[in-house]
């Protein structure tokens, strides 16, 4: 199979630039894909403001880099990102992302925090199966899951979200465009349209790739209010986004209430947890223990703030050494920490 290779530059710097991979253009040898080249480069380009074509090349597929995945069960594989904040070093591939290949489809839970990384879990896929793409399903909202979204989209694949997503979205779409590739840097970036899906649930769903089922279950206010799991039923793998994290520390996006309700009763018995960041767990109990200690310290820290009566901007330094004795095994802790200790203070406060 060979795709078309764009190189894209940026119209504000023209040296810039950065290979993208337009899936649309996949087909069984070179020739195939350069009949369509030109037309697809520029119907690209004209999609993508801000970006002007310098050159494009068909290659086979299996020389375009791609992430590196595991099989975690029979047709369930795993890419695990990297531990810590957005930065140019990782390129925003922090996220854990997935996919199951069924008998007639392959799934997708999570494409990806950037156009450049969907490009290259799109080559992953491709090195493991032909089959169709999709459903893409997107776990919650934020960028470092959803942001490889509109490669998988252009491949022809359906994009599923929680009902609430696309307003949650809407209302961040902006200030999210601008700030990451601050980040990230602009190469892994440029090309990225953080699209919405184009199938919406607002209550638990099966979707058939053949040869197993996936359940998805959205779930109420917790780590943010646009959140769902993934249940295979062939493995038992159950993908949690990022209502459970190991080794990054916990954002609260949400409701931390709602969060910890979640924690205590999670929705399905599971084999595997594939949690959104951090090493997949054999169990649910060892894969949230952590987050779920650091969440219900935090509570606690914010409610005796509360409680002695101390207003925001005195409760976070307070909170914060409150849960020093939480630190250790948490990467960008003191950062994440006070962003989370101003939103709890701000869900609580009103109890």
């Amino acid at each position: 199979m060979h795709v078309l290779i764009l190189t894209a530059c940026l119209i504000a710097a023209p040296g810039n630039c950065a290979p993208r991979l337009l899936p649309a253009t996949a087909g069984p040898d070179a020739e195939t894909c350069r009949m369509q080249a030109d037309s697809a480069a520029a119907a690209w380009i004209a999609a993508h403001p801000g970006l002007t074509g310098r050159d494009w090349d068909c290659v086979a597929l299996e020389s375009v880099p791609a992430l590196e995945v595991r099989e975690l069960a029979p047709g369930v594989h795993v890419h695990t990102g990297a531990t810590g904040p957005l930065s140019p070093d990782n390129r925003g591939a922090i996220a854990n992302l997935g996919f199951v290949v069924g008998t007639d489809r392959v799934a997708v839970i999570d494409p990806g925090g950037s156009r450049e990384q969907g490009e290259a879990l799109f080559a992953a896929i491709r090195r493991v199966s032909p089959l169709p793409i999709g459903p893409v399903i997107l776990t919650h909202m934020h960028p470092d899951h959803i942001a490889g979204a509109e490669v998988f989209a252009e491949a022809g694949a359906e994009i599923v979200a929680d009902a609430r997503l696309p307003a949650a979205l809407d209302a961040r779409r902006a200030a999210w465009m601008d700030s990451i590739p601050a980040q990230i840097g602009a190469g892994p970036w440029a090309g990225t349209v953080l699209i919405g899906p184009t199938r919406i649930i607002d209550a638990p769903t099966q979707v058939d790739p053949g040869g197993t089922v996936l359940t998805l279950t959205p779930v109420p206010a917790a780590h943010t209010d646009t959140d769902l799991t993934v249940h295979d039923r062939r493995s038992g793998t159950l993908f949690t986004g990022d209502l459970v994290f190991r080794g990054l520390t916990p954002v609260v996006d949400g409701s931390l209430k709602g969060w910890l309700a979640w924690l205590a009763q999670p929705p399905h018995d599971a084999a595997l947890v594939v949690p959104g960041h951090g090493p997949v767990a054999a169990s649910f109990d060892e894969a949230a223990a952590d987050g779920n200690r650091y969440l219900a310290a935090l509570r606690d820290a914010v409610r005796a703030a509360l409680d002695a009566g101390q207003g925001l901007s005195q409760a976070v330094p307070a909170i914060l050494a409150d849960m020093a004795a939480q630190k250790d095994g948490w990467a960008d802790f003191e950062a994440t920490t006070a962003r989370n200790a101003a939103a709890a203070y701000a869900e609580l406060e009103w109890d």
